[in-house]
């Protein structure tokens, strides 16, 4: 008998690169970066009419499973599953595997960030629901994103031999992964026509995905069938602090998909973003005249500037005169400077930050 369709929302993350609005306490996947909800809020909505609420489970952190509850209304209680510190993607998927393997032993789930941009919704829907198909027979699905540009933000996946249409959608083997590139390799993954972005979503059976990684991650494996052991007792939370303290930290493309058998790829262009630093942000955001984007509930005065990106706090007045491609985010403790095209180094200053143990600006 065939089991249902569940989803699984990693927001573990920090996004230390949209500082000084992404903090330890309200990460980016809980901001208003896009509009007036969130981005967690938005891909639950993104979700939910393939999957319902019911069958929507969110990893995060203890400290902040109450803005989970806060920002998704009906969502239930033990679908929400505390993570008792970040340990990367695998140990995150895998025990989200181990408590849906309980509840549905045949169920497929499918993995999202909480803290992407899709423009198209509907398009994600049909790739989610195609992969489901494909994930049902054995495949580990992961959705390739069609390149507009040799970005060396992403991780990349080569197709390999066709595996058929569905839908409309054509998928692949994966032949390889490959690590973020410079830009020259960059430019010959995009002009072959071969490679996809890894937009860190995907779709497979919970027993294959565990299968995989008993075989790929047996340490993790272990840890985890000692955490589904105790699942649902009095002894959960002490079992799965224990199995945390110990549990690799690593990512599920590295320390699986790279090795796992039956491993396939579903092109999309559903226009995503992984919305990671302020000049990506810039770019889905909606610009005046001038290429600027501003945002926030303060005032603005922008003179002979252009496309640049502006985050106003409430009951401050942010000028600007002559900027050209500069990201200016005030907010009530701490101002961000910085040109667009060093928007990547804003993490820098955040290690700086924890360097020199400045914790009221993290």
């Amino acid at each position: 008998m065939n089991g249902k369709l569940y989803a699984v929302i990693m927001a573990g993350g920090v996004g230390s690169r949209l500082w000084p609005r992404s903090r330890t306490g309200t990460p980016k996947q809980f901001l208003d970066l896009l509009g007036s909800r969130t981005l967690l809020q938005e891909t639950v909505a993104r979700i939910e009419p393939l999957i319902p609420l019911p069958r929507i489970l969110v990893v995060v952190s203890r400290e902040l499973a109450a803005e989970v509850h806060s920002q998704v209304p009906g969502l239930p209680d033990e679908n929400v599953l505390l993570e008792p510190g970040p340990r990367n993607t695998a140990p995150c998927i895998g025990l989200a595997a181990v408590v849906l393997q309980q509840r549905d032993p045949a169920a497929t789930m499918a993995v999202f960030p909480a803290d992407h941009s899709i423009a198209q919704a509907a398009g994600l829907r049909q790739a989610i629901a195609a992969a489901d198909r494909l994930a049902r027979r054995g495949y580990l699905v992961t959705l390739g994103v069609t390149p507009d540009q040799p970005h060396v933000g992403y991780g990349y996946i080569q197709r390999g031999d066709p595996i058929g249409d569905d839908d409309g959608l054509s998928a692949y083997r994966v032949r390889r992964f490959a690590e973020k590139p410079d830009l020259a390799t960059a430019q010959q993954f995009v002009e072959s026509g071969e490679y996809y972005w890894n937009a860190g979503i995907f779709v497979w059976r919970v027993d294959r995905i565990r299968a995989e990684i008993e075989r790929c991650l047996p340490a993790l494996h272990a840890e985890l069938d000692h955490v589904g052991a105790a699942w649902g007792s009095t002894r959960q939370s002490e079992v799965l602090a224990g199995a945390w303290d110990r549990v690799p930290r690593i990512s599920i493309d590295y320390g699986v998909m790279e090795k796992a058998a039956q491993v396939a790829v579903l092109p999309v262009n559903i226009g995503w973003s992984d919305v990671g630093n302020w000049a990506t942000l810039s770019e889905l955001a909606e610009e005046d005249g001038h290429g600027n984007a501003v945002h926030g509930q303060g005032r603005h005065l922008l003179l002979d500037t252009s496309d640049s990106y502006v985050y106003t706090s409430a009951g401050r007045l942010v000028a600007a005169v002559g900027l050209a491609g500069w990201i200016v985010v005030d907010t009530p403790d701490a101002l961000l400077i910085c040109p667009k095209d060093r928007a990547q180094a804003v993490k820098e200053i955040v290690e700086r930050l924890k360097a020199e143990k400045q914790d009221q600006y993290l």
